[in-house]
């Protein structure tokens, strides 16, 4: 369904105008890609990996893949003849510059799935292997691309490693948080150190969810038999469940500078999460000595990205969603670009929002966020982020 689109007036805002950063974009790491810069012992497993034919986001030996292939999976694609891979930097660059997209902070593809791999070692491998090559291919150069440091939930002590060993770089701006099959969820004080890391770094953890199957809640995917509910449930249950774990435990008390970002799920989420909580809490609040006020006035601290936004019949529906839980500040745009489900800057951008608000959730809010991108140097003369960011 399209987004509700407003007639302009001559001279108003456009996308143009706009500092545009994405907080969700995509590159394609096939062992093929990972193998050079992976550590000797491991080289063969990828070796071996990079050798099996060709499959999307499924490489035995590289990413878990699911319980099974949805029924007609195999028939031809109803998405359109679109590679949804981007190989290059410069392929990234060329294809963001079209939709107007001044910076992009990359997120792996197979390693979204990381958390499932069973080994830690291993897992950790791959994670480095991961560092070095975006490091030297993707965001060796000012190309408003930045990259993300993983944190293997296999071996927290490893993960505390490759902060430390990065945070140095002016190119990573984020930690990545995998929650596809992750166990246990985020808030569990074995993470606690790897936060401590984060914080001590100014670098946000970054939440990025995608379709899996576990044992485990919230990942009881193998019931549904299409990909409606099933993408629905393993993207924002894991947010959800994620979120609360976080509460529950503590974190945004424990540490209090630490940047909490949720991306690919979507915002009408938040509102009921927000509001149910704070009801949950005023029955129950001795179960959760860590705070002094409800959960909303914490949850108002956090950061969420739009992708998949939500398009309904109405776009002033999802504003006054996102005015219900004070997202005007606290909303980034992400496109998830160039997965099938990607979201034009527009979808966004054409809500019934104030040119303020616009500003806002398009680049100024990405900023608080991921404070080491670069401004370029027409929007810091024309003025156009003054006041917007702290």
């Amino acid at each position: 369904m399209a987004v509700e689109t407003f007639p302009r007036n001559p001279g108003a805002l456009t996308l143009d105008d706009v500092f545009v950063v994405d907080a969700d974009v995509h590159a394609h790491e096939t062992p093929a890609e990972l193998a050079p810069f992976t550590d000797p012992a491991w080289r063969k497993a990828v070796d071996n990996a990079a050798r099996l034919p060709r499959r999307y986001l499924d490489v035995p030996g590289f990413a878990s893949g699911t319980s099974g292939p949805l029924p007609g999976a195999a028939l031809p694609s109803l998405r359109g003849a679109r590679e949804e891979i981007v190989w290059t930097a410069e392929q990234m660059r060329r294809e963001l510059d079209q939709f107007s997209i001044d910076a992009a902070v990359i997120f792996p593809d197979f390693f979204l799935k990381i958390a499932g791999m069973p080994n830690p070692d291993y897992a950790a491998a791959l994670a480095r292997a991961y560092h070095r090559w975006i490091a030297e291919k993707w965001v060796n150069q000012d190309n408003g691309l930045y990259g993300v440091i993983i944190a293997v939930h296999q071996d927290p002590a490893e993960a505390v490693r490759e902060i430390e060993r990065w945070a140095g770089h002016p190119r990573f701006v984020a930690v990545f948080l995998p929650t596809c099959q992750v166990y246990p969820l985020w808030g569990h004080r074995r993470y606690y150190k790897v936060f401590e890391a984060a914080q001590a770094a100014d670098l946000p953890v970054a939440l990025h969810s995608v379709s899996g199957s576990s044992w485990g809640f919230p990942f009881n995917l193998e019931q549904f038999v299409s990909a409606p509910p099933a993408h629905t449930a393993s993207h924002v249950f894991a947010m959800m469940s994620n979120l609360m774990s976080f509460l529950e435990q503590g974190v945004p008390v424990r540490f209090p500078k630490l940047r909490i970002l949720f991306t690919e799920a979507g915002l009408t989420w938040v509102p009921f999460l927000r509001m149910r909580l704070d009801k949950e809490f005023n029955e129950n609040r001795r179960t959760w000595p860590y705070y002094d006020d409800v959960p909303s006035k914490w949850i108002d601290k956090m950061y969420f990205a739009t992708q998949p936004i939500e398009e309904p019949p109405r776009g002033q529906d999802l504003v006054d969603l996102i005015r219900i839980y004070n997202g005007e500040d606290t909303t980034l745009f992400a496109s998830d670009w160039p997965h099938h489900d990607f979201d034009h800057p527009r979808a966004a951008f054409e809500l019934p929002l104030s040119d303020v608000a616009k500003r806002k959730i398009m680049g100024a809010n990405a900023l608080k966020v991921f404070p080491r991108i670069k401004v370029p140097a027409k929007y810091r003369a024309s003025g156009a982020l003054d006041g917007l960011v702290g």
